[in-house]
């Protein structure tokens, strides 16, 4: 899996009407208008950012993660990795998305797909997490 980085165009905004109340998953309420804000979606998934960067999805190793080839992550450089977090590592001059696990040899990088193997890191590997995904961005239409 690879993918594309971007830095998000702080000086922009962009502005959406969206809906003021939740939006219930069950059986719906009684249909009245709750279109009452704009809301600017780099202000609602950006926290930091001058340490928040967009990256796009290229292949399926992390699909049973619920991240899929063509979905927009939102990576945070400033928070620390936790247990089973979504990390933007780069491994030997490439990008990869994976979650990292530490074992008694050392380091590694998971994938959520059992068609792809897990990527152990050497000692002589360029590695480091650069990054964790804190929104995923899909498109389901």
């Amino acid at each position: 899996m690879s993918m594309q980085i971007f830095s998000p165009e702080e000086s922009s905004e962009f502005g959406v009407a969206y809906v003021g109340r939740q939006i219930i998953a069950g059986f719906p309420s009684p249909a009245e208008d709750y279109l009452e804000n704009i809301l600017d979606l780099n202000k609602a998934v950006v926290k930091n950012p001058s340490a928040t960067f967009y990256g796009r999805v290229s292949g399926q190793s992390m699909k049973d993660a619920g991240v899929s080839d063509g979905d927009l992550l939102v990576i945070d450089r400033s928070l620390e990795y936790r247990n089973n977090a979504l990390a933007v590592c780069f491994l030997n001059g490439e990008f990869t998305l994976k979650r990292v696990k530490r074992t008694k040899d050392g380091l590694v990088l998971m994938p959520a797909n059992k068609d792809f193997p897990p990527i152990p890191v050497t000692g002589e590997a360029d590695f480091s997490i650069w990054g964790i995904v804190t929104y995923i961005l899909k498109k389901v239409y």
